[in-house]
């Protein structure tokens, strides 16, 4: 099991490891992120997390069960204790008043407890269309935009997707369920009501709030969380909502190009901020909007730093403005130990948080979601009910609240992990071949490799176009550039719709094609890097 806990808060404040994992937990379980009977980690799994030893490890759980939050059982492991085991003072913040602020907040902004949303749109930066769908008056229909495939690298043996990581079926072993057909699949009746509206299903919305609540540390209820069709339908919105021509937002630079096309649309101006290995630069930017990717910028791969999500919400306290977080690939981390999300370290309300259930299952499952300030919820609300006045996909919305709830969506993941971990493992093996040509960034969760050209950009174009002749090909990291620039050039290499032998294939035409022009010395190919990868590992047994 994975959790998220506020470790870098406690550690910046105390400078103790074990003391500031223990007091993580326990504040953890105190604002309810981990519920009574919920199984921690092992002492190994944690220590690998957060780059501990197993003993600071082992000790901050002694403290925990010491003081009644947490009861340990030999052979079981180690579980989140009730409420009436815990100290008083503990029992008592555990209601209304738990959130109490991480012992840094003050330098921060963090220290005031948010207030109600004002009545007045303006007070908080709603644009003339947003506002005038809060008021009602809005009765036209204006596209909210879809999402690209966004497939980074394209072999052209690959299949649509690796099956040893994916059913055939969105929803692995639900089809035949009795649970599955009461959705509406395979054409039975609609259930009852289950409280759904154009914020999606009731259940779903509950599954996900739970889940943020233990896997990412984000405190929320069901009736913070919009369902929309997919991440790009929410960041699309949001841009509608909260820009306008005279205003500005800041995109990463590179960063997905949906999200410059949802600036540009709404006509505000797009401010790009430079990216380097730790993530966006923050900057004292003139704009109401800030669209970021901490967990795993895309595409570059890059891990925002504590000290830089502190900074981005210090921004917006200063400017009054929003942050978008999308969690981008947060499910699929390989290395490096979690950090919080911007969400879960928001005190002022000023983080949007928008998730996706696409990359962690089929692209044709447009699920997305997002979690909202009380000041956007209405009005965003508002504006999605011009597009889905009753929310489309409520069988699939249904089937995967089922799913979640039954512990299979974590079983599905835990056995993605290990086919693409295996994967990237391999992939990077072959690009450590190509290292005169390509350096590869490093990449602690996600799907894809990014890595920088070393040559020049002429040669890169035609060893590009040869590869393509030899029928196989990469995405082109410059089209993600806010500012197109000629000087560096880039690539993407997507791993998760292929098997071993088609990432040893592809790769091996790659290697073939830099020795035929000159880029490579063939003296470098000398054993497949397959098999030399799987001696290493025991061999590739599927997950």
């Amino acid at each position: 099991m994975q959790i998220q806990v506020p470790y870098d808060v406690r550690l910046s404040a105390c400078g103790v490891k074990h003391l500031a994992l223990y007091q993580a937990i326990r504040d953890s379980i105190v604002a309810g992120q981990l519920p009574p009977g919920a199984k921690l980690p092992s002492t190994r799994t944690l220590a690998d997390a957060y780059g501990l030893s197993r003993g600071s490890v082992s000790i901050a759980y002694e403290m925990l069960a010491a003081e009644g939050y947490v009861r340990a059982s030999v052979g079981r492991g180690t579980y989140v204790a009730g409420a009436d085991a815990r100290p008083a003072e503990s029992r008592q913040r555990s209601g209304d008043d738990a959130t109490e602020p991480p012992p840094n907040a003050e330098a921060h902004g963090a220290d005031i407890v948010p207030a109600a949303a004002p009545a007045d749109s303006a007070a908080f930066g709603l644009s003339r269309w947003g506002d005038t769908t809060r008021a009602g008056g809005l009765a036209g229909r204006v596209s909210a935009g879809t999402n690209a495939s966004g497939k980074a690298a394209r072999f052209k043996n690959r299949s649509p997707l690796n099956r040893a990581a994916w059913a055939s079926d969105g929803f692995p072993g639900c089809r035949g369920k009795p649970r599955y057909r009461r959705s509406g699949g395979g054409g039975g009746p609609a259930p009852a009501d289950d409280g759904t509206s154009a914020a999606g299903s009731a259940e779903l919305r509950r599954a996900i709030a739970g889940r943020l609540r233990r896997e990412r540390g984000i405190l929320c209820e069901a009736e913070d969380i919009v369902v929309t069709g997919g991440s790009m339908q929410a960041i699309a919105l949001l841009a509608q909502l909260l820009l306008e021509p005279g205003k500005s937002a800041v995109a990463e630079d590179p960063c997905y190009s949906g999200i410059q096309r949802a600036i540009r649309a709404s006509g505000a101006a797009l401010i790009p901020a430079p990216v380097d290995r730790q993530g966006i630069v923050p900057g004292d930017w003139p704009a109401q909007l800030l669209f970021v990717t901490p967990t795993r910028q895309f595409p570059t791969g890059a891990v925002l730093t504590y000290e830089r999500r502190m900074a981005l919400l210090d921004w917006a306290v200063k400017r009054e403005g929003w942050i978008v977080e999308d969690d981008y690939d947060s499910e699929f981390r390989w290395s490096g130990r979690p950090l919080a999300p911007l969400k879960s370290l928001d005190r002022q309300e000023r983080v949007v948080y928008v998730g996706s259930f696409s990359r962690a299952m089929r692209q044709e499952v447009r699920i997305g979601y997002a979690v909202l300030p009380s000041a956007l919820r209405e009005p965003f609300l508002l504006a999605k009910q011009l597009y889905d006045p009753y929310p489309a996909g409520l069988t699939e919305q249904r089937a995967l609240a089922d799913w979640m709830n039954q512990g299979e969506y974590d079983r599905h993941l835990r056995r993605s992990r290990r086919v693409f971990n295996r994967l990237q493992g391999l992939l990077r093996e072959e690009l450590s071949k190509l290292a005169p040509l390509f350096d590869v960034h490093p990449a602690d969760a996600g799907l894809l490799l990014f890595a920088t050209w070393r040559d020049s950009p002429e040669r890169y174009e035609r060893f590009a176009s040869a590869c393509g002749q030899a029928g196989v090909s990469w995405g082109d990291g410059s089209a993600y550039a806010a500012e197109q620039r000629s000087a560096e050039r880039t690539a993407l290499f997507g791993f998760a719709h292929l098997d071993e032998e088609g990432i040893a294939a592809g790769m091996r035409r790659i290697r073939e094609t830099a020795v035929r022009q000159g880029l490579l010395d063939e003296r470098m190919e000398d054993k497949p890097a397959m098999q030399k990868y799987a001696a290493r590992n025991g061999g590739a047994e599927d997950a």
